[in-house]
């Protein structure tokens, strides 16, 4: 079974399970695949990451589980990170402006104070995990 991530031409994504590659080319040759949002049948195969490369062979990168790969690297995040929690935004902006030494943080922002952060030149990396993640990722 293969499984494709597809966007159709408006850019609304969505999945395709296929017997194989060839069967997708086939039906996306005869316009058979449809959006399920929009109806379109133009719809494009979209690159999707299957491990993630970390330069030498480690198990994180022959894991073939693509969740549980994300899962490792959050856990790395977490384990070189201080938890600054709900002020995470303020504790951002002293590091950028220097009023503290540079660390990595991680903690819990707002949309609008991400939007805030960001129209100040501070860079932020979302990540859509629990705020206990003990591998419940799913």
């Amino acid at each position: 079974m293969k499984v494709f991530n597809l966007s159709c031409d408006v850019d609304h994504t969505f999945e395709g399970w296929f017997s194989s590659a060839a069967e997708f080319g086939r039906q996306l040759e005869a316009h058979l695949l449809r959006c399920p949002v929009c109806d379109s049948t133009e719809v494009r195969r979209l690159p999707a990451a299957t491990r993630l490369n970390l330069g030498a062979p480690t198990e994180l990168a022959a894991r073939s589980q693509p969740a549980a790969a994300l899962a490792d690297v959050i856990d790395v995040l977490i384990a070189n990170s201080e938890d600054v929690g709900e002020q995470f935004a303020e504790e951002a902006r002293r590091i950028h402006y220097l009023e503290t030494k540079a660390r990595s943080i991680r903690g819990i922002a707002t949309v609008e104070e991400r939007a805030q952060l960001a129209e100040e030149g501070i860079d932020v990396l979302t990540l859509p995990i629990a705020t206990a993640s003990k591998r419940t990722l799913q």
